[in-house]
This record gives structure tokens, C-alpha cells and sequence, in this order.
């Protein structure tokens, strides 16, 4: 098969996805889709390494995830984030049931190692559960590695219907109370966290560098000098304390872009964001190049298994926050529930919800006020946050 060959089917895979995922409003998950053609294709005619034959190798996808991670800290506003302070407290609390249930009851299930792989996937996205597959390979667990992967390919089958359930029930009682008067529309301000501009930054030295210099690759630049100093940093400390540069990448992603080192969503403004999720999207799912069908199999039962425990220490965990910081048990379990998909499922899910449950624009504009601006902040908490620290601390137990 020739390079060329192996790259047009593996993109026009990722794009079968989408369009999939376009026509059933995100039910069925773009990346399950791909998953289960990538299956069907290493179980026939697929070279085994179809994808560093499209000019994918590992060590392409490790810089990838150096600047994607790096990029993921410039979106963190933490202005947004102390508004939203018991948004991010619930949806913490819901990471933390998933961790303390599937460790009481999931290590005498399924046993220590599959739990340690499946907790930073569960709470993340491609990101963390690639990181997850990585180290299951280094440590010579095959069938956890794929399952790394795995997981990540299925939980939103049970995070889309439950939040959907949930959401209807809060929008309800919300409209409910509106149409009563007892309840008015207030400002919605999570959209502009994840998906808006940021106020330009005061850090003279880029500010004062004329527009016409500032290129793709000048961005590209800075973006993968602080992803270097992460790394450097990691080595540095390494005989001290073991920290993943991964992790160490989303912190100095934060900090350069609170001093103006780096825009945010630098990659994106270098026009690179979507080559780069091409890369990694394609090495995560290179990862089932080692699933045979007798495996599928086998981890069937720890991948349901473990599903099912982290949607219930979810529950009781979002449940108490909720309680202690008089949010409804509806919203704070949604909240909790946007680990398992985060953005921009997040975002569909809230907007057909609400869209179903009334045709009255000005009853949309308020359900819209009380529900998205959480339901992003907490995806945007989980799955582009916490889920990197978790698998940077969970590589270590392997």
C-alpha cells in the first residue's frame, strides 16, 4: 500500500465519522464510528502499521501532544472559573467519586492495573487516553493498552442519553419556575470561556511586535519553546520528583498565556489545530492495530464494568456537592457527567435539550442562561484539565 493510499482511507474514516456524528446529532460518537471501521480494517486488508505509513510514526504524535497540551492550558481563564467556583467544585467532586468508587470496588473486580489505566480516559479525552495506551505498551500490557483506548471510544454511549435525561428534568423544573415568575433569566458567560476571545494581555514584549511578524511559525515558535521549557523543567526535577512534562506542559500553557507569551488557542491562530488532532486522533486509534476479536472480548467486561461504577460514584459524589452548594442534583450530576465527552458535546447536548423542551425564544435565552454556562465549564474542567494531571500521576503506578 502506498503513502498516499494509506493516508486518503484513514482520512476519509475520520470523515465518515463526522458526517455520522453531524447526522445523529452527536448520539453516535464521530470517534466510535472510526474506531469500528479501523477494527474492520485491521481485521481484513489493513497494514498493521497503516498509520506511520501515512506518515504518522509515534515520534510525530509525542510532538503533537506536546503542542496540543500546551495549547490546551492557553484556553484556562481563570477569571471564568472563579464565577463559576461551585461548577468547578462539582464537577472535581464528580472525578473524585469515579476515582474512589472504581478503587473500593473496581481493584477487586477487575484488579489493580486495569483500574489504574481506566480512571484518566473515563474523566479525559484523546489526550489522557492516548498518554494511558502509551505507558500500558511500555509496561507490556497489551490488551490494557488497547483497552485504554477503548474505554475513551465508548463512555459517551452512557454519558449522552443519562446527561440528556437529567438536563430535561432540570429544564423543566426551571421552566416550571419561570412560568410561575419566580425565576428570571440571568447573563450566560461559560460560552466565552472555552470558545471566545480573550482580552489582549498587558505583557509588553509581544504586544509590541508588529502584526505583520507575528506568523504561523513566529506562534508555532513560542508554542513549542514553552512546551520545551515544560519538558526541560520535568527533567530537571525528575531525580527530586517525577512529574510528566505532559502535565508540566498544561501548567506552562496557563502561565505563558497569562503573561502574553502565547494567544489564546495559539494553535488554532497558527492554522495547525486541525492537522495536529489529525495526527493524534489517528495514533489513538492505531492502538487497536493489537485487538483481535478474542481480546475485544475479553475486555468487555471491565470496560462495562467500569462504565457503570464511575457513572455511580458520579452520582453520590456530585450528589453530596450539589447538596453542600445548593445546586439541583439534576445540574450538578449533568455537570459531572460532561467528563465522560466534554466540548463540544457539552455544547449540543445542553442546545438540543433545550431546544426540545420549548419553542418560545425568550423561555430558550433562559434555559440557555442557568445551563450552558456550567455544562462548559465543567466539560472544559474534566476532560481538558484534570483527566492530563490524573494520567501524568497514573503513568507512575505501572
Amino acid at each position: 500500500m502506498s503513502q498516499m493510499l494509506a493516508l486518503v482511507i484513514l482520512v476519509f474514516i475520520l470523515f465518515i465519522g463526522d458526517f455520522v456524528a453531524v447526522r445523529t446529532k452527536a448520539w453516535v460518537p464521530s470517534i466510535f464510528v472510526c474506531a469500528v471501521l479501523f477494527l474492520a480494517g485491521y481485521w481484513t486488508f489493513f497494514p498493521k502499521e497503516i498509520v506511520s505509513l501515512a506518515g504518522v510514526p509515534p515520534v510525530v504524535a509525542t510532538m503533537m501532544m506536546y503542542l496540543l497540551i500546551t495549547n490546551m492550558g492557553t484556553l484556562l481563564s481563570l477569571q471564568e472559573l472563579k464565577k463559576q467556583w461551585k461548577t468547578v467544585v462539582i464537577a472535581l467532586s464528580g472525578i473524585l467519586g469515579i476515582i474512589v468508587v472504581l478503587f473500593a470496588v473496581g481493584t477487586f473486580l477487575f484488579g489493580f492495573e486495569t483500574i489504574v489505566v481506566a480512571i484518566p480516559p473515563l474523566v479525559g479525552g484523546v489526550v489522557s487516553s492516548l498518554i494511558m495506551s502509551e505507558a500500558a505498551q511500555e509496561a507490556g500490557l497489551t490488551s490494557l493498552s488497547v483497552f485504554a483506548i477503548v474505554i475513551y471510544v465508548m463512555q459517551g454511549f452512557a454519558g449522552y442519553p443519562i446527561t440528556s435525561i437529567v438536563l430535561k428534568k432540570e429544564g423543566k423544573k426551571l421552566l416550571t419556575e419561570y412560568r410561575n415568575g419566580r425565576l428570571a433569566a440571568k447573563e450566560s458567560i461559560g460560552e466565552a470561556a472555552v470558545t471566545k476571545e480573550e482580552p489582549k494581555s498587558q505583557f509588553k514584549l509581544i504586544n509590541s511586535i508588529p502584526e505583520k511578524y507575528n506568523t504561523e511559525f513566529f506562534k508555532l515558535f513560542r508554542l513549542a519553546l514553552v512546551a520545551y521549557l515544560a519538558y526541560l523543567v520535568s527533567t530537571v526535577l525528575a531525580p527530586i520528583v517525577e512529574i510528566s512534562p505532559f502535565v508540566l506542559c498544561l501548567l506552562f500553557g496557563v502561565i505563558a498565556s497569562s503573561i502574553g507569551l502565547l494567544e489564546k488557542q495559539v494553535l488554532q491562530k497558527a492554522n495547525s489545530f486541525g492537522i495536529a488532532i489529525l495526527v493524534l486522533i489517528l495514533f489513538v486509534l492505531d492502538g487497536l492495530k493489537n485487538a483481535s476479536p478474542t481480546m475485544m472480548l475479553e475486555i468487555i467486561y471491565p470496560l462495562v464494568g467500569t462504565i457503570i461504577l464511575g457513572v455511580i460514584g458520579m452520582y453520590i459524589f456530585s450528589f453530596i456537592a450539589g447538596k453542600m452548594l445548593k445546586v439541583s442534583k439534576n445540574m450538578a450530576f449533568a455537570v459531572s457527567l460532561t467528563a465522560l465527552y466534554g466540548f463540544p458535546a457539552d455544547y449540543i447536548i445542553t442546545n438540543e435539550v433545550i431546544k426540545s423542551l420549548t419553542d418560545d425564544k425568550e423561555e430558550q435565552d433562559m434555559l440557555t442562561s442557568y445551563m450552558l454556562s456550567p455544562m462548559l465549564v465543567g466539560g472544559f474542567i474534566t476532560v481538558t484539565i484534570v483527566s492530563v494531571i490524573l494520567a501524568g500521576i497514573f503513568v507512575g503506578f505501572l
